[in-house]
């Protein structure tokens, strides 16, 4: 059954796609901060009603606070009931969010908002948790911790769960710890990983896209730091590279081929979601010093 529902799922985002697909003469980019806060990045999304998620904080170095943005610029706050930090990370079509936060404990979970219901998601008998992405199928994807913080001192392992609740966890081949960004209608991960000595992704890191058992690795030409943010259900992957001179610019990878892109006068420019039609989203930092967030439309 579950393939009768991708194929109808996908012919329902061939027909928008089709109705859609009007040429955009040039590419466009559009900032996009949260009223009154002095940091906002865009986590995940936009869904194909052009809906994103992401963060804001009110004060420097304060708590994440999550949001949901409509493609009308309306924007709704979310904060997981009794958490002291809030991080949406993905919204699907029927505007089922998913993310991770904080307890006052300091532990790390996953959440899935429904309808207004909120509910917790762990991995079993893991340290901490958190969920990166839903499709429209209803099946997740996330990481699981070796520390209740899910912080830079935790090595990450991947998993997905499926529509009936099951887990499974997975590394790349030769992955010290790794992460998942998003999983599509088919199923196809994508994610990124690490094979050096350090648990995290922070200066070492390569992308990963897993699909149907097979696992093909993303690094930006020259690149020793690439992190696969997103990808969309044509396999089209989003993320940041570092250059030689450690500064971050957002990527496009398709078939192989990749491009290059920055928020325009940015000093660093992160790509974390893209749809179906080729709208991307992320965050970037001006040259003040401020970080916001932006839509890229093709």
């Amino acid at each position: 059954m579950i393939k009768v529902f991708r194929f109808l799922a996908i012919c329902a985002i061939g027909a928008t796609f089709a109705a859609s697909s009007i040429a955009w003469a040039h590419t466009t980019y559009s900032q996009v901060d949260y009223p009154g806060a002095v940091l906002t990045e865009i986590v995940g999304g936009p869904n194909l009603q052009g809906t994103s998620v992401g963060i804001y904080n009110l004060t420097s170095g304060g708590a994440n606070h999550g949001f949901v943005r409509t493609a009308r610029g309306v924007f709704t706050a979310i904060d997981v009931p009794g958490a002291t930090s809030t991080t949406p990370n993905f919204i699907n079509l029927e505007g089922v969010v998913v993310g991770s936060y904080l307890d006052s404990a300091g532990t790390s979970h996953g959440f899935v908002l429904n309808r207004g219901t909120y509910t917790t998601v762990d991995y079993p008998g893991a340290t901490g948790s958190g969920v990166s992405s839903v499709n429209d199928l209803g099946e997740l994807s996330g990481f699981y911790c070796s520390d209740a913080a899910c912080d830079a001192s935790a090595t990450f392992h991947s998993f997905v769960r499926n529509r009936s609740g099951v887990f499974t966890s997975f590394d790349p081949p030769g992955a010290t710890g790794s992460e998942t960004s998003t999983v599509s209608l088919i199923g196809i991960v994508v994610g990124s990983y690490d094979t050096a000595s350090e648990p995290t992704c922070s200066t070492q890191c390569l992308g990963y896209v897993l699909s149907y058992g097979n696992y093909t690795t993303l690094q930006y030409p020259g690149s020793s730091f690439t992190f696969a943010g997103g990808g969309n259900i044509w396999n089209t992957v989003v993320g940041i590279y570092t250059d030689a001179a450690g500064k971050g610019h957002g990527f496009i990878e398709s078939g192989g081929s990749y491009t290059s892109f920055d928020y325009p006068g940015a000093s660093f420019t992160e790509a974390s979601g893209i749809n179906a039609l080729g709208v991307i989203v992320g965050l970037f930092t001006d040259s003040s010093g401020n970080t916001h967030g932006f839509i890229r439309t093709p």
